[in-house]
């Protein structure tokens, strides 16, 4: 049946919706947007609570039973003795050789290779880092599937790209889940505290080069960050408030885990910032970054486009940012607000928004009712093709979003997502359990078959090449071997890293036919698009299908196919996910 469009004047009308007009529809939009999306029981169970209750549930989910999640369950990979992590091979080795021990381990006596167990370590980490932080990326993911409080996991997504930081800089996966931690336990709470504190999280001040942001000699990164990104956005504050706030931040770094202000390295002179005049800190830059209008209104107007649609009004940014500053920057009032207003339910906000490759994944799962995320395809990689691997954002302003999600190549790879999970590759090479980013098995076969680590590490000759007298004579005398141990800190970082477990999604849609009472292909197709598509496809698609189904089956008649539908069921819902429509949410 096709939505009833919503009348026209519901467009930027941020009264609430009117309870005659809630409906089992809009208990699903809201919760494809204040979640993932979900099964028709699920979306009924809101349906079923009125859009003050269904929203309320959702927005205030403290109290809400989440003990089937687990803790993330660490690997055992770090130890004191990393800390600080040098900033790379380098500067590790100059160390070693300038002190006689780096990364908690002491330059060998004697012997050919003395810094090489140094070398391995330093690669060890940064493998083993990469490994365990796809551990967390999936162990979210379940988390967004499972979650009976979706709202949680998609307002720690929306901070995850707000204030975005990267593995490959962070280099440290235990910064990475603790920063998730914050976004999952304050996300719908106050956007002040929130910004403090991610203004003094490892990870943040890691990624924007806190510790070179020293008295005399300011690093202007952080300070311009918070105001173009974070808080008020570009135009609104100039280069000298720059200057002057990341004087206010001097000192500000971090040692392992921890928030240390360093005093002597702190400017405490007198600063002068948005027409104010003292000898601020970073949290009073913070503070008076928070009184200024623009703040509220760029933050509501960011999370408007998040949940709602691209298309923003001036007025309605305004009062929004109103909404918000009123509430003390409360993030849950807002939200409210949003998921209860009109102009959420309005023709121009439904079905309209292209799914991120996060939420078209987790959305997916969540419809077909599974309770975990499969491990193949693996998720980071799968999202990760599609433009979004999650702790990897492109730059610190996270990912653009919107129409940049959708290319066909693009679109030819989401069909290609939703076929790897109802026809699953039996070929799958886990990413946790073997790279193909380097020689790493070359390597390993060429000391299997007795070759010194100087002719093993070699790169790999083409055919005719010949190899240089000098390696084919003896093991080369050097300090380390870069590419050996490179080679050896993935086998020590494989050998400790969990495995993330890899079993397929256990579905089976020919149940699905048969409690929902189907039986005819029509009614099928009908069922499939109602409860997989937010938007309908045309009569002319929903024909295709039909006949597809049709064929792929020999009859119309579900009954004769029952014994063996499921293959059929499931090509038709690959039909079905490589639809334009189903991109949208």
């Amino acid at each position: 049946m096709a939505r009833t469009p919503a009348p026209a004047d519901w467009q930027d009308d941020l009264r609430p919706l009117p309870a005659s007009s809630w409906n089992f529809d809009t208990a699903a939009h809201l919760l494809e947007r204040a979640g993932f999306g979900g099964t028709p029981q699920q979306i009924q169970a809101l349906a079923d609570m009125g859009s003050v209750g269904a929203v309320r549930h959702l927005v205030h989910f403290q109290n809400v039973d989440n003990h089937h999640l687990p803790p993330f369950e660490h690997s055992g990979l770090h130890d004191p003795g990393l800390e600080p992590f040098p900033p790379s091979r380098p500067a590790v080795t100059e160390m070693a050789k300038a002190t006689g021990q780096a990364l908690g381990i002491q330059v060998k006596a004697g012997g050919n290779r003395p810094l090489q167990p140094i070398v391995n370590k330093f690669f060890y980490w940064l493998r083993a880092s990469v490994l365990e932080t796809d551990r967390v990326a999936w162990w979210w993911a379940n988390r967004m599937v499972a979650s009976n409080a979706p709202l949680q996991e998609k307002m720690a997504l929306f901070w995850h790209g707000h204030f975005a930081v990267n593995e490959s800089k962070v280099r440290d996966y235990r910064k990475l889940l603790n920063e998730l931690l914050l976004f999952q336990a304050e996300g719908t709470g106050n956007f002040g505290t929130l910004m403090q504190a991610v203004a003094k999280d490892p990870a943040m001040l890691s990624f924007l080069d806190a510790g070179v942001n020293v008295k005399g000699a300011p690093n202007e990164n952080f300070a311009r960050e918070i105001m173009e990104l974070f808080t008020m956005g570009v135009g609104h504050y100039s280069e000298t408030d720059i200057r002057e706030a990341a004087r206010a931040f001097t000192g500000w770094n971090y040692v392992d885990l921890d928030f240390v202000v360093n005093a002597d390295q702190h400017d405490d002179g007198e600063k002068h910032f948005l027409g104010r005049s003292g000898a601020f800190t970073g949290e009073d830059i913070i503070d008076i970054i928070l009184e200024q209008p623009v703040t509220a209104e760029h933050i509501a107007g960011k999370l408007y486009r998040f949940f709602v649609r691209e298309e923003l009004s001036p007025a309605v940014r305004t009062q929004l940012g109103n909404v918000l500053r009123e509430a003390d920057y409360e993030i849950a009032p807002l939200l409210e607000t949003l998921f209860l207003s009109r102009d959420f339910y309005s023709n121009p906000s439904v079905g309209t928004q292209i799914k991120s490759p996060v939420q078209l994944a987790v959305s997916t799962y969540r419809r077909m009712g599974l309770h975990e995320a499969p491990g193949v395809p693996d998720f980071n990689r799968a999202t990760g093709v599609l433009g979004q691997a999650l702790f990897r954002p492109p730059t610190v302003a996270g990912w653009a979003g919107g129409r940049s999600w959708m290319t066909p190549g693009l679109l030819l790879e989401r069909g290609n997502f939703a076929r790897d999970i109802l026809f699953p590759d039996i070929n799958f090479l886990p990413s946790d359990r073997y790279n193909n980013g380097e020689d790493i098995r070359g390597v390993a076969e060429r000391i299997r078959q007795g070759m010194d680590i100087t002719n093993a590490t070699q790169p790999a000759l083409g055919e005719g090449a010949i190899m240089a007298e000098s390696n084919l004579l003896a093991d080369r005398d050097e300090d380390f071997n870069t590419r050996y141990g490179s080679f050896r800190g993935w086998q020590m970082a494989i050998e400790r890293v969990k495995p993330v477990p890899r079993h397929f999604a256990r579905m089976n849609f020919s149940a699905m036919v048969t409690e929902a009472g189907l039986s005819t292909t029509e009614q099928v197709v009908d069922h499939f698009i109602a409860r997989f598509l937010r938007v309908e496809p045309g009569a002319a698609a929903r024909q295709q299908m039909i006949a597809f189904l049709d064929t792929e089956l020999g009859t119309r008649d579900i009954a004769r196919a029952e014994s063996y539908m499921e293959d059929g069921l499931r090509m038709l819902l690959h039909v079905v996910m490589s639809q334009p429509e189903y991109q949208l949410a």
